[in-house]
């Protein structure tokens, strides 16, 4: 026979049912009345519907009226809401009622409190009189080290909104601000609203403070309007504003100081990122940073959104992808420009623009088991503002560049022989290095591509692993073409890695092609856990053979020598909280390596990582980057003297040994007390070979409430390796139990 089986799970009514009153359970130890009238229950009282649990020590049930008037210890709980009260006056189908001195949750911002009276309008409208909240913990033996006052609350779930009136903020004991009306958000959903204060401190700039509002305009709109005041540079007004439609979206920001004091003039920095898809295959892209002035990069040094503060690039692109037959390829046209910052004690030798930039890229089968590829592309190089007059020229450029090639695989090897024809027409506005303004050079390439991988399965450190061993070879042969005296539009030197190794030119872009006849080889073998096939350990050792000398070098110096450096590449992380990486480029002329890259990270566990590298290039550099996120005191959750949190020391040092300074570096400190964070930052920024600017960060943040200050946490995250949030998108999710069950 079926039983009933009790469950302490709140499910809510199916929704073929919501149109109809859910069964109502009532348990106690005396229950007496009429059912259809009244009915009285008495001792640990119980009564459960849809979603709904109340316990009390009495309580009376009017069932004509719906209405419960529960006595005693009285606990209500819903989905995400509990309530603790003497005594209760609740409609139990519609969630509508007076509750009396009730002390309340919500379990998903993980915040409480507690109010004399509270009205209950519905399953998401509260209304409350002198109200206390917090998501610190209550004991009951004191004030909870944040706590909002309000005379009066009303929240609104469904619109997301809370308004507290006459409401006095505190936090351990002190006031920080009290308004005659707060709104703020009850949810993680947006909503208007004015947002925290940011404050800075800045050598530069001085003190600066910043009050955001956020406008919620629509579900895919949203701005953000920033009055800042700067103590030494005057007022400012940041807008930024974010759309996302079916086929476009993007983001607009303007910064603008009307009257910077110190500089004398106006003053302003622009961003601008779109992307549409209108058709099927098409995509149109547009981005653009602009700045008022050279001196932007240095007076607002973290403002900005480029890669390289003092290169701004603005462009725009469209691509279509074609397909027909086994023919498959994108077609794009589009235009990039550059506004270059110079600096008074360093110049900066700017890129070329490409107005338009028009181009077709393709690939396919061929007969017999060929592929081809195939890119040509016409270009319009310019040179921008801020450019320094170097005597580059400007000009026209078409270029094709196609190859065909016939690749085999089998169990453990591959070959992949390649034909490239490289050719390029130039057509220049002044006179190139040998008087002509028009030019063209084509360039054929022969390579051939070839490997092996062996495999077989080992122990190591209790642990069962795969080796691999994988030994390469690409052979080379690209005649001799001058070129010294074509333009060079955008063609520099590749790294020294392990992909330029494995490349038949050692220059990126298209304006040099660099003869060669020779041969790469290497050798890698590859340490594998048998279970996951994740890398535990890796060895690289690489070196390219001339069969003749190499005229055409990015060095601009012919390479006479029959071997190159030697390459040596190394990475671990067999231990699971410690990583560790070595490159190194080897000179056998001079029997000592050339350039060297050491790193080593270790990170047992959330929120404690170091990391730190070595970077050496003879005769140009030498640093050692060090950075960190660290517990450095833990407090005793029985402890009296307040300090019951996690005190984490953050920071990244960037230190030249050749110059013998501090490049850059970021200190700061971090304390988790559980309901509230406070971040104190420090950070350093070298502006030029002799200047820098220091900025300090202030934050506290309120879980459950809002952060307030400025937020460091962008510079966190992107100057330290491995550094998290001590609350990543945890707002409400907190470990302290409920004040009951």
């Amino acid at each position: 026979m079926p039983r009933l089986r009790m469950s302490t799970e709140l499910l809510p009514a199916s929704p073929a049912a919501s149109s109809q009153p859910a069964a109502l359970v009532l348990r106690a130890r005396a229950i007496s009345g009429t059912p259809d009238a009244e009915v009285r229950a008495e001792g640990d009282v119980e009564l459960r519907r849809a979603g709904l649990l109340l316990r009390a020590d009495s309580l009376v049930y009017d069932s004509a009226r719906d209405l419960v008037t529960a006595q005693g210890q009285v606990r209500v709980r819903r989905p995400g809401l509990q309530f603790s009260m003497p005594q209760a006056q609740l409609q139990v189908q519609g969630f509508q009622g007076v509750l009396t001195r009730p002390e309340f949750r919500f379990d998903s911002l993980g915040t409480q409190g507690r109010a004399e009276r509270m009205e209950l309008l519905s399953s998401s409208k509260v209304v409350a009189e002198k109200v206390q909240y917090t998501s610190c913990q209550r004991d009951g033996t004191g004030m909870p080290d944040w706590l909002l006052s309000a005379d009066s609350l009303s929240v609104d779930i469904d619109a997301n909104e809370g308004i507290a009136k006459g409401a006095v903020l505190r936090f351990l004991g002190v006031p920080l601000m009290a308004l005659p009306a707060i709104s703020f958000p009850v949810t993680s959903a947006r909503k208007s609203g004015w947002l925290p204060p940011s404050v800075y401190f800045d050598t530069r700039s001085g003190a600066e403070l910043a009050v955001p509002y956020y406008w919620n305009i629509a579900p895919n709109l949203d701005a953000t309007l920033t009055p800042r005041v700067i103590t030494r540079r005057g007022v400012a007004l940041d807008t930024e504003l974010r759309y996302l439609l079916p086929h476009v979206e993007g983001e607009f920001n303007v910064s603008n100081l009307p009257n910077d004091q110190v500089a004398g003039r106006s003053r302003y920095s622009v961003y601008s990122r779109h992307e549409a898809n209108p058709l099927p295959g098409l995509r149109i892209t547009a981005a653009a940073e602009r700045v008022s002035d050279d001196e932007w990069w240095k007076d607002f040094p973290r403002s900005h959104k480029s890669f390289t503060a003092r290169l701004l690039p603005a462009s725009v692109m469209a691509e279509q992808n074609l397909q027909w037959g086994g023919f498959q390829g994108t077609a794009y046209a589009g235009a990039q420009w550059w506004q270059t910052l110079q600096a008074s004690d360093s110049t900066l030798v700017s890129p070329y623009q490409r107005s338009p930039q028009v181009g077709l890229r393709s690939h396919g089968d061929a007969p017999a088991g060929l592929k081809w590829t195939m890119e040509t592309e016409l270009n319009r190089f310019t040179l921008g503002p801020g450019s320094v007059a170097d005597g580059r020229v400007e000009g026209w450029r078409w270029h094709g560049i196609g190859t065909l090639s016939a690749p085999q695989q089998g169990g453990g090897w591959f070959v992949n022989p390649r034909l490239q024809l490289n050719t390029a027409r130039y057509r220049t506005d002044t006179a190139m290095v040998d008087g002509r303004v028009a030019a063209v050079r084509t360039i054929p390439s022969f390579n051939l591509d070839a490997g092996l991988e062996f495999e077989r399965d080992t122990h190591w450190l209790g642990r069962s692993l795969r080796q691999t061993l994988e030994p390469r070879l690409l052979y080379v042969n690209t005649p001799y073409r001058a070129q010294d005296s074509l333009p060079n539009f955008d063609a520099s030197g590749k790294d020294f890695n392990l992909s330029s190794l494995y490349s038949d030119n050692p220059f990126s872009g298209v304006d040099r092609v660099a003869d060669a006849h020779q041969v790469t080889a290497g050798l890698t073998s590859r340490w594998l856990d048998a279970q996951t096939g994740g890398e535990a350990l890796r060895f690289t050792v690489m070196q390219r053979y001339l069969l003749r000398q190499q005229r055409i070098t990015p060095e601009g110096e012919p390479f006479t020598r029959s071997l190159s450096d030697l390459l040596l590449l190394a990475s671990t992380n067999l231990l699971p909280s410690l990583s560790l990486d070595a490159r190194v480029q080897y000179s056998p002329d001079i029997s000592r390596p050339v350039r060297s890259i050491l790193s080593a990270r270790y990170s047992p566990g959330p929120h404690r990582t170091v990391a730190a590298s070595y970077r050496y290039a003879r005769g140009l550099s030498e640093l050692i980057d060090l950075g960190w996120q660290w517990p450095v005191y833990r407090g005793d959750p029985q402890s009296t003297t307040g300090c019951h949190g996690t005190l984490y020391s953050v920071g990244r040092v960037n230190y030249s040994m050749r110059d013998s300074r501090v490049t850059d570096s970021l200190l700061g400190l971090e304390y988790d007390s559980g309901c509230w964070i406070t971040r104190l930052v420090a950070e350093r920024l070298s502006t030029g070979l002799s200047t820098a600017t220091t900025r300090y960060h202030v934050q506290l943040e309120l879980v459950g409430l809002s952060r307030l200050g400025s937020n460091p946490l962008r510079v966190l995250k992107d100057n330290i390796a491995g550094y998290r949030l001590l609350r990543d998108d945890e707002r409400g999710a907190s470990s302290t139990p409920p004040p009951y069950e």
